[in-house]
């Protein structure tokens, strides 16, 4: 994720100052992020303009790899077709694909100029910017076991549930990028106290909860209903919710490795989801995390 990429590729570099200190309420938070600009990594910039280059032989499905492989660049394409829609009309099923053709190839290449990075826009805070590296990474692993419990499950909203583990911490991605002291002070506090809450001390530091920031977010942004809906934790009753929030959780807690102490209790409650066999679980996870295993051939007995 640090490559570099020609200078052509680049947007050019533009001055901005970080947030170093917590706005006053979610509201304020909000207001600041609601049009932030996000920076998106260095190899989603070099291939959106590699294919910019041959923009009348591209369609959605050669966009959709590049942008469904980088959350930054996901979050800027749902942001803005939210924007395009006709109020009222049911958007239960978009995908990445179905946006880009919403919206048109031609549409995208005009909007989505040359991309800032985000290795360029942290460059001065290498801390920050391996943090984030590490939550990308993250989003990605659950994203995958997302996929693969929907899958198991014959979810017909896979792809959904897919979108809304590889998106849920968005908020949390644009915190690294926009005020990165802060995210590092909450890095350090939970590195100091393992037995702290997330949300304990993000609530310290920041004042607010980083999950309500996410909901009010893509609330605003206007965000098709079912994937505002399955990216509320607070719903995890729910099976398409407790997919995102299983993964999101494995994915976090097998960040460094399989050997953390909470994954027992993560296998059981992934066993009870699947109706699976407690027993089976951890080698169908380890199917899932092997990085060249297609997830519409996962399955489990």
């Amino acid at each position: 994720m640090t490559d570099t990429i020609p200078h052509h590729f680049e947007a050019p570099q533009k001055m901005h100052s970080y947030l170093t200190s917590p706005l006053p309420h979610l509201g304020a938070w909000t207001h600041y992020f609601v049009n932030a600009e996000i920076p998106v990594l260095a190899c989603t910039a070099q291939a959106l303009e590699e294919l910019r280059e041959k923009e009348d032989d591209v369609d959605a499905n050669m966009l959709t790899p590049v942008i469904q492989a980088d959350p930054l660049m996901s979050l800027k394409l749902i942001r803005l077709v939210a924007t395009l829609r006709t109020p009222g009309v049911s958007t239960e099923t978009e995908s990445i694909t179905s946006s880009l053709v919403l919206m048109g190839i031609a549409p995208f290449f005009r909007h989505f100029q040359a991309q800032m990075t985000l290795e360029n826009w942290l460059s001065d805070q290498p801390r920050a910017l391996q943090g984030l590296q590490k939550l990308l990474t993250r989003s990605e692993r659950a994203g995958q076991f997302a996929l693969g419990f929907a899958i198991h499950r014959g979810d017909t909203d896979a792809t959904i549930i897919h979108q809304a583990a590889f998106l849920h911490d968005f908020a949390e991605m644009l915190m690294w990028i926009h005020a990165p002291t802060l995210a590092v002070d909450i890095q350090d506090a939970q590195d100091a106290d393992s037995t702290l809450r997330s949300n304990t001390i993000q609530r310290e530091i920041l004042g607010i909860e980083i999950n309500d920031l996410r909901q009010a977010l893509m609330r605003l942004w206007h965000f098709p209903e079912l994937l505002v809906n399955i990216s509320d934790d607070r719903h995890a009753e729910r099976a398409n919710v407790k997919c995102v929030v299983l993964a999101e959780k494995l994915a976090r807690h097998t960040a460094q490795g399989w050997n953390n102490a909470a994954l027992p209790d993560d296998y059981a409650d992934i066993a009870q989801l699947l109706n699976a066999s407690l027993r089976v679980v951890p080698s169908f996870l380890h199917k899932i995390d092997h990085p060249i295993l297609e997830a519409t051939r996962l399955g489990m007995t």
